[in-house]
């Protein structure tokens, strides 16, 4: 059953985005997928070459929630809900989302008010929206470009971003996987990239210090200094990412306190977080939560243009009670407290043992803003869910061939090892097809045979029943090198 292709116009998954460097080789080809982008005016020289991205949602949400006082669900959000949507527009240099923020933090003039429910097209991928944008104000940050390439998008309470720069030779991926609700998720696709590069622009001209060109490493000592600068920059990186994280963390527990009076749900309302930067060689990954990074690499001695054998890599951490590890962690950090995981969750309300938001684990007073058994009993020593991410930096080498990334409603029925193959598969056979969008699909056919429905049967139940049956899930695939790879090497799992 896997690798089965769908091609009936039942319950049909529509792709969400795509993007082709320009002279990428054999990689996705503008025009071949739906929603491709193409640039002929900037030179390829980056260390990926194309990416596409999918998404389908489970679980029926609420209309847009209005952020800051309104600003920023009215800039950014409806956009990204917008089905089919897929529009290139110039834009214009006003206030960052990042300033809205602050100005309305300073102000106290935060505002999370929901709309009321609206019905949402269950059955069909959510689109996505890609446009070419300036960046707000120039600085010396190895970031800084004069245009990048962005595409967002909403699926159920799944909310994904993907920016590139050709020019500077990055790339950023962030999915944020909601739960009880939508709104960090909402908050962090409206603040957190803006908060990143905001940091990133602290470095200024010091990143350059960080990485001296090759040339000058003449001598064994120059080479070793340029390792320790690299080794510094790269750490730079890391920290500029999990400052920024916290950063946006305070920021909405602050407007959580501020409304939970009139929505005490708040407080509940949480994100996974996985953020991914690729600049040159180097991929970073900064994750809360269980969604995951997997990179599929060529076995050590393969090179790339020779038959040898793919394998999956986790690049992230599981932060779940079913890992023995956080399990640990958990355990130790609570010795007053005799039940801190209780029927498989931490304090029997979430699996997960890192994540953005859900303050009424982390704050007493946020729990007693709940009524009832919503309120978690014997609260002993908050905080019991953790804001501390797992963050790696990983070189890429010529043996690497592909990065997927998703949040956890593609795990639950893939493997690692599984999705590499399907990936894979699919790419050696369909150079210009979408693999994010194939991988969707092969997981609505498990999940379909799993509950004994045909896929059809599945992708018209309506948004909010189908959680029974499947997670809201959302998929980046990033084809790595200048060059798409060969198609000889074969699959293990």
């Amino acid at each position: 059953m896997l690798g089965e292709d769908i091609n009936d116009s039942e319950g049909e998954i529509k792709v969400s985005f795509g993007y082709q460097c320009n002279g990428g080789g054999d990689g996705i080809p503008s025009g071949a997928v739906k929603g491709v982008e193409s640039r002929s005016d900037i030179p390829r020289n980056g260390s990926f070459s194309c990416l596409s991205g999918a998404a389908l949602s489970a679980n029926a949400t609420l209309a847009n929630t209005n952020i800051c006082n309104g600003l920023i669900g009215s800039d950014i959000l409806p956009s990204l809900d917008s089905p089919n949507s897929f529009r290139r527009v110039p834009s214009s240099p006003s206030l960052s989302r990042l300033d809205i923020l602050s100005s309305s933090l300073q102000s106290s003039m935060s505002n999370l008010s929901c709309s009321p429910p609206s019905p949402v097209s269950s059955y069909e991928t959510d689109s996505y929206m890609l446009k070419t944008m300036s960046v707000p104000t120039r600085s010396d940050s190895f970031l800084n470009a004069v245009e990048v390439q962005v595409a967002g998008g909403a699926a159920g309470e799944d909310r994904v971003q993907a920016v590139c720069s050709e020019e500077n030779e990055w790339l950023f991926c962030a999915i944020y996987d909601g739960f009880n609700g939508r709104d960090a998720a909402d908050f962090l696709a409206g603040t957190l990239y803006e908060t990143i590069m905001f940091n990133f622009n602290l470095l200024d001209s010091e990143s350059k210090q960080y990485v001296p060109s090759i040339e000058a490493a003449s001598d064994e000592s120059s080479y070793s200094e340029m390792e320790v600068s690299s080794r510094s920059f790269r750490n730079g990186v890391l920290d500029i990412l999990h400052r920024a994280l916290s950063q946006a963390e305070n920021d909405f527990l602050y407007m959580v306190e501020q409304e939970m009076e009139d929505r005490p749900d708040l407080v509940s309302v949480g994100s996974c977080v996985l953020v991914m930067l690729l600049h040159g060689n180097n991929l970073y990954t900064l994750n809360l939560g269980d969604s995951r990074a997997v990179l599929a690499t060529f076995d050590e001695g393969n090179d790339m243009d020779q038959s040898g054998r793919l394998k999956a890599i986790q690049l992230t951490d599981s932060h779940t009670v079913d890992n023995e590890l956080e399990r640990t962690r958990l355990l130790s950090e609570h010795p007053d407290d005799s039940m801190p995981v209780i029927a498989g969750k931490v304090k029997g309300k979430l699996k997960v043992t890192r994540a953005f938001g859900v303050g009424y684990l982390k704050k007493k007073k946020l729990n007693d803003a709940l009524m009832g058994i919503l309120r978690v009993r014997n609260l002993i020593s908050p905080p019991y869910i953790s804001t501390e991410p797992s963050l790696n930096v990983h070189e890429i080498s010529k043996s690497d061939h592909f990065v997927i990334i998703g949040s956890d409603g593609l795990f639950d029925f893939l493997s690692n090892e599984e999705a590499v193959k399907l990936v894979h598969s699919y790419i050696s056979s369909n150079p210009s097809g979408d693999p994010a969008k194939f991988l969707v699909e092969q997981l609505v056919i498990k999940a379909a045979h799993s509950a004994g429905f045909s896929k059809g049967e599945l992708l018209n139940i309506p948004a909010g029943r189908r959680r029974k049956y499947h997670d809201d899930v959302t998929v980046i695939v990033i084809i790595l090198g200048t060059n798409h790879r060969t198609s000889k090497a074969s699959t293990c799992i």
